[in-house]
């Protein structure tokens, strides 16, 4: 292996984390996050799963509310899916997605 890609490489898992800043520098807010959740996410994030910040009241998938998970399960979760929940990685942005785990985190005290 050559040393070169070590420096690219870090680059891109820090841009692509969440709870740090993007490629526009900019961190995550909990209001776009919140959207992603209510609205843009297709299927819509309410549909499965149950979250009282956003008045959603899914049964299909775990309540948010009570498992409470951090940004990064969250994020992992939304990018790759989990069960039989869908991969968003190719219907929504990495910033939506981190904005959307930043909100999740957020409201359930993480």
């Amino acid at each position: 292996m050559r040393p070169g890609w070590i420096i690219p490489l870090t680059a891109g898992l820090l841009f692509s984390s969440p709870g740090l800043a993007g490629p526009s520098g900019e961190e995550p807010s909990v209001e776009e996050g919140r959207k992603v959740f209510t609205e843009l996410a297709q299927p819509g994030c309410p549909i499965c799963h149950t979250l009282a910040d956003a008045g959603a009241t899914g049964a299909i998938g775990p309540d948010l509310d009570e498992l409470a998970p951090d940004e990064a399960k969250v994020a992992a979760a939304v990018t790759n899916g989990v069960g039989i929940m869908p991969a968003f990685n190719e219907t929504l942005t990495s910033e939506q997605i981190a904005a959307v785990a930043r909100y999740v985190a957020t409201v359930t005290g993480q």
